[in-house]
């Protein structure tokens, strides 16, 4: 099929699974304004697909995806009408992921943070590798975590371990975030596609109308129990990009980043 969201997107098809895949490698997958569009946009155009009866999500390279990029939240901060762009995105993704009528399987290969970790649980099947690993770190940057965990992680684990691990930005390893609910299984890393591949192929091969109906149903749980707590968090995002403390720990990130890159190149 035509891909018009490369290269900030791969589309590749197999049979009736087509496998979509975030190509910022280089960033770890880590979302710009180009990427995130990109995202919100591709389910449409993956529904209009006849052909197509299940879908495949990963990452290019060594992350699923870092989550946002920290020079595009530099450029938040005095640019507003991007920052209300990229809020009123998030709850677009957020909505179009759940409406798609497809089943979508994660194949998480690597970190999946902030966004990419919203992306990853949004989906139908969570398959991790042994390496992965999953985490939010919304509040450990200074901001509410919106379009990441606060909306959904209750709705898939007990509401003590989601604020456990939301208030305090901890990494969760693979066989956690199974033990927890965030994912179906864990994988060998050299076998991730062939297993997500293999079981979006069986997702495939069910009644379609079946399988999609029965999703729309599974999914208005989600979408109840979000829908006003998306609204507040997202409003709270917004207002956090102001704060001291978030911008604060951006340019201290970014500082140490600038002196590492500086000493690898001398």
């Amino acid at each position: 099929m035509d891909n018009p969201f490369a290269p900030e997107l791969l589309i590749e098809s197999r049979g009736a699974v087509r496998i979509v895949t975030l190509n910022r490698p280089e960033h770890l997958n880590a979302t710009n304004e180009a990427l995130h569009g990109a995202l919100i946009k591709v389910w449409r155009h993956l529904a209009e697909d006849l052909d197509a009866r299940a879908v495949v999500l990963t990452g290019a390279g060594k992350a699923f995806s870092a989550g946002g990029d920290f020079d595009h939240f530099v450029e938040l901060w005095s640019d507003r009408k991007a920052r209300r762009r990229e809020i009123d995105g998030a709850r677009r993704l957020l909505t179009e992921i759940l409406d798609f009528p497809l089943p979508v399987v994660a194949a998480v290969n690597g970190a999946a943070v902030g966004l990419g970790c919203n992306l990853a649980v949004a989906s139908d099947i969570v398959m991790m590798a042994e390496s992965a690993f999953i985490a939010d770190p919304h509040v450990g940057v200074g901001l509410t975590a919106a379009d990441g965990g606060a909306p959904t992680w209750p709705m898939l684990m007990s509401m003590l371990r989601a604020k456990e691990y939301l208030l305090t930005s901890e990494r969760i390893p693979a066989a956690k975030a199974v033990e927890l609910g965030l994912a179906n299984r864990v994988v060998p890393d050299a076998e991730l596609m062939d297993q997500a591949i293999a079981f979006a192929e069986k997702l495939a091969a069910q009644p379609a109308q079946a399988v999609q109906s029965t999703k729309r149903a599974l999914n208005m749980h989600m979408k109840r129990a979000i829908a006003g707590v998306l609204e507040y968090a997202l409003q709270e995002e917004f207002a956090s990009f102001d704060t001291r403390e978030h911008q604060e720990i951006v340019k201290a990130f970014l500082a140490r980043s600038a002196s590492r890159a500086a000493k690898a190149n001398s």
